[in-house]
C-alpha cells in the first residue's frame, strides 16, 4: 500500500484526470501560455525589510495570493479540502531532528502561522481532440481508442504537486525555513515518517538548487514503502513573511511500481512566487 499522503494526492489528481479526458473527447483546448517567470536569484539581504517589522498576510490575503487555474493554463489547480490537510502533530518521525523536513514534505506548517492554504497542482496531458466527424468503422474506432490510451498513458506519467502557503509575523518565516534546512542537513542519512497510521522510509536526501523570493531551497528524496520506491522533489521558498512549500511526486506511483524520476516543478514555483511578489 502506498503512503496515505501519496494516495490522498493521487485521488485528487485522478478526479482531475477524468475531467481532462472528457475535455479531450469534447474538442478544443486552450493553448494560451501565460506562464510568468520569477527572478532567477534571491534578493540580496540588504534589499530585505527588517524581519521584526514583517506582518503576516491575513487569511484573505493569502487566499488571494494562492494559485488558480488562470495562473497555470497548462495545469489543473484545485484547492485542497480541509479534511485532506494534515494538522500539527499528525506527522511523527523516528528521529526528532527530522520532523521539520517531514512536515514540509507532508504540507504541515512549521510553528504557528497566522494563516495557511493548500492547493493541488497537476500537469495537464497533451492530447489531440477526438474527431467528432469520424466514422464508426472498425478502423475509426481503433484510432479513437488508441488516442484515449495515449492520453491515459500521459496521465500516469504526470507530476502532482502539493503547494502550501504559510504566513508569519516577524521572523517567523525565516525561522520556519531555517528549521527545514537544518532538519534536511541533520537527516541526510535518511529517516522514517508516519502519517495517518502509515510509515514510509526516506533516503538519498540531497540538496539541490532553487531560485525565487528572498530565500529558496530544494531537496530530492527517495520514499520507500513495502518495497515500492517513489522519488520526491521538495522546494521551499520564503518571500517576506510567507513560506511556500512544493512537494512533488510522479503519478505513475499510483500503479504500485517504482517511479523512474520526478522533476522540480519550476513552472509552478515561478507562478507562485510571482503572485507573492
Amino acid at each position: 500500500m502506498r503512503a496515505a499522503f501519496v494516495r490522498r494526492s493521487a485521488l485528487v489528481a485522478s478526479a482531475a484526470s477524468l475531467a481532462l479526458l472528457v475535455t479531450a473527447c469534447g474538442g478544443s483546448s486552450d493553448d494560451t501560455d501565460t506562464k510568468g517567470k520569477a527572478e532567477d536569484a534571491p534578493k540580496s539581504a540588504s534589499a530585505e525589510p527588517e524581519q521584526s517589522a514583517v506582518e503576516a498576510l491575513t487569511a484573505a490575503e493569502l487566499e488571494k495570493a494562492s494559485l488558480v487555474a488562470a495562473d497555470l493554463p497548462k495545469y489543473q489547480v484545485k484547492k485542497a479540502d480541509a479534511a485532506d490537510v494534515l494538522k500539527a502533530g499528525a506527522v511523527t518521525t523516528d528521529k526528532p531532528e527530522c520532523l521539520p523536513l517531514a512536515e514540509a514534505l507532508f504540507g504541515v506548517a512549521q510553528g504557528k502561522p497566522a494563516a495557511s492554504t493548500m492547493n493541488q497542482v497537476m500537469q495537464v496531458p497533451e492530447a489531440e481532440p477526438v474527431d467528432q466527424s469520424a466514422g464508426t468503422s472498425e478502423e475509426d474506432v481503433d484510432k479513437a481508442l488508441e488516442s484515449l490510451e495515449d492520453t491515459l498513458g500521459s496521465i500516469k506519467e504526470m507530476q502532482s504537486t502539493m503547494v502550501g502557503l504559510f504566513s508569519y509575523d516577524g521572523k517567523g518565516s525565516a525561522d520556519a525555513l531555517a528549521a527545514v534546512r537544518e532538519s534536511a542537513t541533520a537527516c541526510a542519512s535518511g529517516f522514517s515518517a508516519t502519517a495517518e497510521g502509515e510509515t514510509q522510509k526516506f533516503s538519498e536526501i540531497t540538496e539541490g538548487k532553487a531560485a525565487g523570493g528572498d530565500e529558496a531551497v530544494s531537496w530530492s528524496l527517495l520514499a520507500t514503502q513495502e518495497g515500492v520506491k517513489v522519488p520526491f522533489e521538495l522546494v521551499a521558498v520564503r518571500h517576506a513573511g510567507t513560506v511556500a512549500t512544493f512537494s512533488t511526486f510522479n503519478m505513475s506511483g499510483m500503479s504500485g511500481g517504482d517511479v523512474a524520476k520526478v522533476e522540480q516543478p519550476t513552472e509552478v514555483v515561478d507562478a507562485q512566487v510571482k503572485k507573492l511578489s
